[in-house]
């Protein structure tokens, strides 16, 4: 018996679709190998990226400032989500705004420093004390006290309308300064946009270099602005990076703006200035009746490293003296805005981000706004 031979016609079927099989698999091939040289294409060019920007940092930086660059960038990513990717988009030049951006949780723990100090300096007032009470503390600087790792707060200066105090930061030899003032030949919006306004601390601001925004965050509002400031002779002049943002509560009738040193790719350091890479700055203000009526208080908060190798009390003595000094100019650059001898931007009316041609923003957005040509300035002496 002879084995039965297959109908001619499952024969060719049989062909065919092997045939179309192997078709199928050069196709895939084809594809995965097209996959390939895209992924190698595509990493070539983040590779050639990296060694550019690497190449532009050599040039600009020394050796050891970038090794403290990548040190700082390296321990602040490091255990965070993604922090490989974010080390990459630092060195790509891109600002992490994911990680720098002011939160709602700074703006309000400066908020809730106001109404500790208040309620503190009604019992006092309502017990019969005719001063200023010593600053409250939050519930994080009692715990600290608690394991002795924090100082009590020294009064400076006490005047009428003007109270300083300063406490040493534990591990430094710098202090942080806490200013509580008043005034009430202006008001709180004036006194707020002239804080505000870059372009007019230009003029009323005679320490000023440069003042100018680098970069603004749709997100959260939050900017970032380059300020360069004469130090007193000798010193050389100082620049500051730094982001802050600010918040207008209408229904608890209250502002406030928040200030932290960052690194910025865009703004590497210049041999021709000091660059102060610790600040912190919080200032509050609390109206005595309406945004728009004479009267308010405010709590500044600040700290800095100005980086001068003048022992500790002459810093202290120079920021002591020097910050009434400064907001006194304040003070007298929005009475000549009260008085319409200088226009300023009103920043209560208006939205907080705003894309003008002086800086770039992260994403465009619509329902933000800000100045173009005006960005926020710091409320601290420098």
């Amino acid at each position: 018996m002879f084995p039965r031979r297959p109908p001619v016609g499952l024969a060719a079927w049989l062909l065919a679709g092997a045939a179309a099989t192997g078709r199928a698999g050069a196709r895939g091939g084809g594809l995965l190998a097209l996959l390939a040289n895209q992924c190698r294409f595509v990493t070539g060019l983040r590779v050639r990226r990296a060694q550019q920007i690497a190449q532009l940092y050599g040039r600009l930086y020394s050796e050891s400032s970038r090794r403290i660059l990548l040190g700082r960038l390296w321990r602040r990513l490091r255990g965070r989500p993604g922090h490989a990717s974010a080390l990459m988009a630092a060195l790509a030049g891109v600002f992490a705004w994911d990680e720098e951006r002011i939160q709602e949780e700074e703006l309000q723990r400066s908020i809730n420093e106001m109404k500790r100090l208040e309620e503190m300096s009604s019992t006092f007032q309502s017990s019969g004390v005719d001063h200023h009470p010593p600053e409250p503390k939050s519930q994080t600087e009692r715990d600290e006290d608690s394991g002795g790792k924090e100082q009590p707060w020294e009064m400076v200066m006490d005047k009428k309308h003007f109270k300083l105090w300063r406490r040493p930061i534990t591990g430094t030899p710098l202090y942080q300064y806490r200013v509580f003032g008043t005034y009430t030949d202006v008001t709180p919006r004036q006194f707020f946009n002239v804080q505000l306004d870059t372009e007019y601390r230009k003029k009323w601001d005679a320490l000023v270099i440069k003042l100018e925004v680098i970069e603004r965050d749709v997100v959260s509002g939050s900017e970032v602005l380059h300020w360069v400031t004469h130090f007193p002779y000798p010193m050389y002049s100082r620049d500051y990076v730094y982001v802050r943002r600010y918040s207008v509560d209408e229904e608890n009738n209250v502002m406030v703006l928040v200030s932290r040193a960052v690194e910025h790719p865009s703004v590497p350091e210049s041999p021709e200035f000091v660059r102060v890479r610790s600040y912190e700055s919080q200032m509050v203000i609390r109206p005595h009746k309406s945004f728009d009526e004479n009267g308010f208080d405010y709590l500044l908060t600040y700290s800095d490293n100005p980086q001068t190798v003048f022992p500790r009390y002459c810093v202290s003595w120079m920021v002591s003296s020097g910050m009434p000094d400064f907001l006194e100019k304040l003070h007298m650059a929005t009475l000549k805005a009260k008085n319409m001898e200088i226009k300023v931007k009103d920043y209560i009316s208006s939205k907080p981000l705003e894309v003008g041609s002086e800086a770039k923003a992260t994403a465009p957005s619509s329902e933000r706004k800000s100045e173009g040509s005006c960005g926020p300035a710091r409320i601290e002496y420098a």
